[in-house]
Order: C-alpha cells, then sequence, then structure tokens
C-alpha cells in the first residue's frame, strides 16, 4: 500500500465518522498530498472525488493528463476546455440523491460552490480543512528527507547570495543570483517571492527588491525559499557590508538571540505559543520590542504557509513531525532591519534545524 493510499483510507475512515458521502479535494497542494500529481490548474477544474462506496476518481485538465498518469492514480477524469466539469462529476457521481458533501470551503470560489450544488443539492456541506490540514500538520520520514533536500538548496542558495553580494550591486541582480542557483541545485523554483532588501528599506519585513544600490554600511537583508520535489523550504539571512555601527552590532545581536531562544522552546507536548513568547521576550529584553511586528513564525511544507501559525496566542500543541519556521526579526525605520529565520522540525528528543547556512554576523567588504 503506497502511502497516498494510506492518507485516503484516512479519509475514508473520516468519512464514515461524519456520515459524509462525497468528499471532493479541490485544492493543488492537498490534491498533491493525496495522490502525487502536481499540477496549478488556474481557472480549469481538478478534483479528487472520493465517494463512500469506495469510489475514486481524480478529474484532471486534458492537457495534464499524460502528468497525472505518472501519478498512478487509477481513475483519471479528462476534462476539456469545453467540457462542462459538472457534467464529467455526474457521470461518475450518478445524479443522486446524496448525503454529506465534503469540501474545501476555504478553498472553492462561490461560482465553483454553485456549480457543484447543480449536482450534490444544496443541502449543508462539512468542511475538509480541519482534517486534511491536521493530516499534512506532522510529515513522515519521505516528506522529512525531501524538506531536508529543499532546506539544502535553500542554504547553498544564500551562500551564493553572499557571495554575490558588493557595494554597487542592485536588490533585483542578487535575486538572479539566488533563483539561478536553486534551478541549478534542483528546486523547480522559488517556494515564494524572493526578498533581497538593502540599507534602510532592511526594514521593510516583506518589501519587494528593486534597483535600490548596495552601499557601504547596509544591512543587506535575504529571504529565500526553494520548492524541491513538492516541498517548501524558507530561510532569511542578515549581513551588514562595511563597519557595522554599533546599534547594528546590537540589533543583530538581539535578533540571533531571539532565534536561538525559539528554537530551544520547541519542544513537543508545549503549546506553540510558547516559541514565539521566547523570541519575543528576548528582543524585549534588548529594548526592541516594539520592532518586532509580526508573529516568530509559521507552519511550513507542501505550502509555504501551513498550520500551525506561531502567533502568540496559539494553544495548540507542538507534536513530532511538525515543520515550522522561527524567524524573529528587528525592523527600524531609516536605519533597516535584520531577520535570521531557520526551519525546524519537532522531534521526539526536542527540535532539529534543518537549515544550517551559518548565523553570525557577516561583515562583508565594501571595497
Amino acid at each position: 500500500m503506497s502511502i497516498y493510499d494510506v492518507r485516503i483510507s484516512r479519509i475514508r475512515e473520516w468519512m464514515k465518522e461524519r456520515s459524509v458521502e462525497v468528499v471532493l479535494v479541490t485544492s493543488p497542494p492537498n490534491v498533491f498530498y493525496l495522490t502525487g500529481f502536481d499540477c496549478h490548474p488556474h481557472e480549469r477544474f481538478m478534483a479528487l472525488c472520493l465517494t463512500a462506496d469506495g469510489g475514486a476518481a481524480l478529474f484532471v485538465p486534458t492537457l495534464e493528463k499524460e502528468e497525472a498518469e505518472k501519478s498512478g492514480f487509477p481513475h483519471i477524469v479528462t476534462v476539456s476546455d469545453t467540457d462542462d466539469p459538472m457534467a464529467k462529476v455526474r457521470e461518475v457521481v450518478g445524479d443522486g440523491p446524496f448525503g454529506q458533501l465534503a469540501v474545501e470551503k476555504q478553498h472553492l470560489t462561490v461560482a465553483r460552490y454553485e456549480q457543484l450544488q447543480t449536482v450534490f443539492g444544496t443541502n449543508p456541506s462539512v468542511a475538509a480543512e480541519d482534517l486534511l490540514l491536521g493530516m499534512r500538520l506532522q510529515k513522515d520520514e519521505a516528506e522529512v528527507a525531501i524538506m531536508k533536500k529543499a532546506a539544502e538548496i535553500a542554504d547553498r542558495s544564500v551562500e551564493a547570495a553572499v557571495r554575490a553580494i558588493a557595494v554597487g550591486k542592485t536588490e533585483a541582480e542578487i535575486v538572479a543570483v539566488i533563483e539561478s542557483t536553486m534551478k541549478s541545485l534542483g528546486a523547480s523554483g522559488p517556494s515564494f517571492s524572493t526578498i533581497v532588501l538593502a540599507g534602510d528599506r532592511s526594514a521593510l519585513p516583506h518589501g519587494t527588491p528593486g534597483n535600490r544600490k548596495i552601499q557601504a554600511g547596509d544591512f543587506v537583508l535575504l529571504d529565500l525559499g526553494a520548492v524541491y520535489e513538492g516541498y517548501c523550504s524558507d530561510i532569511t539571512r542578515t549581513v551588514v557590508v562595511g563597519e557595522p555601527s554599533d546599534e547594528q552590532v546590537l540589533i543583530y545581536e538581539a535578533v540571533l538571540a531571539a532565534n536561538l531562544a525559539g528554537i530551544a522552546a520547541t519542544k513537543a507536548g508545549l503549546p506553540a505559543k510558547v516559541v514565539d513568547a521566547a523570541a519575543r521576550q528576548t528582543i524585549e529584553g534588548f529594548g526592541y520590542g516594539e520592532y518586532f511586528t509580526h508573529r516568530v513564525g509559521h507552519g511550513l511544507g507542501i505550502e509555504i504557509h501551513e498550520f500551525p501559525s506561531m502567533h502568540g496566542n496559539n494553544e495548540a500543541q507542538l507534536v513530532t513531525g511538525m515543520v515550522f519556521t522561527i524567524e524573529p526579526g528587528i525592523y527600524v525605520p531609516g536605519l533597516g532591519g535584520v531577520r535570521i529565520e531557520d526551519d525546524v522540525l519537532v522531534t521526539a528528543d526536542g527540535v532539529e534545524v534543518l537549515t544550517s547556512y551559518p548565523k553570525e554576523l557577516q561583515i562583508l567588504p565594501a571595497e
């Protein structure tokens, strides 16, 4: 039995417990998780349909048929651009009447949901998100192995970026180095829009890289991630070009201490909020609490942001197999910002840090 069969079996158990007759999975990340078929169909219809009688069908755009067949899924239904997707669904599930339908309410558009009602009726539907995202919360050994490779690619891409940083280079030029490096190392692409911000622009937590040239005295913030075999990595490192000021050194020391405190606080059985608290209290102790303006991290996996949200009010317990980021930052307008981010895995013994690029302050030459 494949890992995909195991995952689908778990959904079927949930269907019995909740008296759900049909489950329709439509988000590309969850279709990939359950079938191994990785596709972003844009406006075209794609869905995995599971029925209580044991039926299973994977609906894919016709132009994706060959890739879908590589997944080995036994029943693939193609939908061409001229087909009515709901007619295709009706051919598989019949005319009903139907009991409870489970869908991804946070993913379906109103228009698509109304189309589904022409097949399944207007009975209230059940949200499938809690089950699916809960399943994805704990990574198995195969997933962890892939994520370690994605983290390695991110590490080496940071290394390439740091080598390329020089006075007069633009943020956009460093982005190009990062993304070409990760592609050359086997990544299918970046897991989000790569961020390189220099000088006072490094105080923008999610700023957009541009043609700002790197200057002596700049912080340069590098936030990047790679997608490898469908899984994401996410790393942030910050360097300084030329001799740093005393305040730059202090800010860096505060963020590094917060990153290490968050890692040290990570332990199965504790609430997620303790990780945020450990990092936040550290930064507050340095006197920069008001400049740490976001949660300490987020879940990571098939998507760049998944469960759990690592904020200060999250009471959910950490469990083995969770992977998330720890990324405290200090952002001082007019001066610049520092963020240090790692990907961590909760283990039975504590925590394993998947990203490994050095974190001590790097002072790059300004000549």
